[in-house]
């Protein structure tokens, strides 16, 4: 099971945390995407730490193991990001082809990339013979037509990929919608390479029935499921565990999350604002109404916000 990239969420001190808390139960996570806007290729001395912070091994020990992710279409600084990450012991990376941020697909970046094959291929024919290490792609169907992936995938099968995740939703969908898993059935034979699923898994039934459907597929991804509910992945691995412990294991592991925020922020306005980020996914994991986790968003001073929270995880 793979915990998918997600800006602000899944970073080095939630996979840390994590990890913790429930150990081996995620084999691999993708980091949140490392951008290609920074001149990277031309900068003296190397490339800044502040770039790589998510991804640094000192952030990352005791971490569930990370492959990270790039975001961008400029060969050549793709290829310098990939020679700092190989110094860092990296020996794998992932494009990101997904992301459907409209500012990021603007750029050609991200899923802006899928109706272009022919930049892909040039972009590939460039990085590939020059990274140094194995390569993996992130997709969806689409941009705005799911034809842009049939049109993809004969590139793709072109290079010697680590592996393909496929979201199944047109990049102009955003996370609306559903899933297309009649479209995702048609694509995952047409790819050689293993294919990861990704995209609403977000009960263990769900995963079970991709599973069952779509026999073929080497892995599959999780994203805000485990923001939702950390015991997912538990739910998917172990079907018919004994649950009586999980109320105390999530509460455990919020507290956790909320005290690794108080160490790795140092201001009081960052470590409000990083908590409630967690808060508006991860409250729906307790027995709280939606008014009760609302009255933590309105909280304006850190203790305030702490005192709430603690008293919601009684």
């Amino acid at each position: 099971m793979i915990l998918a990239p997600m800006q602000g969420l899944t970073e080095a001190m939630f996979r840390r945390v994590y990890e913790r808390c429930f150990p081996g139960t995620i084999s691999l996570a993708v980091s949140p995407f490392l951008s290609l806007t920074h001149n990277i290729a031309s900068m003296r001395g190397g490339i800044h730490r502040e770039i790589l912070e998510d991804v640094l091994p000192e952030n990352n020990q005791g971490s569930i193991p990370v492959i990270p992710q790039i975001l961008g279409k400029e060969p050549d600084e793709f290829i310098a990001l990939c020679g700092a990450l190989a110094d860092l012991g990296y020996t794998e990376v992932n494009w990101n082809m997904g992301c459907p941020v409209r500012k990021v697909v603007g750029k050609r970046r991200g899923s802006g990339l899928l109706p272009h094959p022919d930049l892909v291929r040039s972009i590939l024919d460039a990085v590939v013979p020059r990274i140094g290490m194995a390569l993996s792609v992130k997709v969806r169907i689409g941009l705005k037509d799911k034809k842009e992936i049939f049109d993809l995938i004969p590139i793709l099968n072109d290079y010697p990929l680590a592996s393909v995740t496929v979201h199944p939703r047109l990049g102009r969908q955003q996370y609306s919608g559903v899933p297309d898993l009649d479209t995702f059935g048609q694509v995952l034979p047409l790819i050689k390479h293993p294919v990861v699923y990704n995209g609403d898994i977000n009960t263990a039934a769900f995963a079970a029935s991709i599973r069952e459907r779509f026999p073929q597929v080497a892995d599959i991804m999780v994203g805000r499921g485990v923001l939702y509910n950390p015991m997912l992945p538990l739910d998917i691995l172990q079907p018919g565990r004994d649950r009586t412990g999980d109320p105390a294991r999530v509460r455990d592991f919020i507290r956790a999350l909320i005290a690794e925020i108080r160490t790795v922020f140092p201001s009081e306005q960052a470590r409000i604002r990083k908590t409630k980020e967690y808060w508006c996914l991860l409250w729906k994991s307790l027995p709280i109404s939606e008014m009760q986790a609302r009255e933590v968003l309105r909280k304006e001073k850190l203790t305030d916000v702490d005192n709430l929270i603690a008293t919601l995880l009684q």
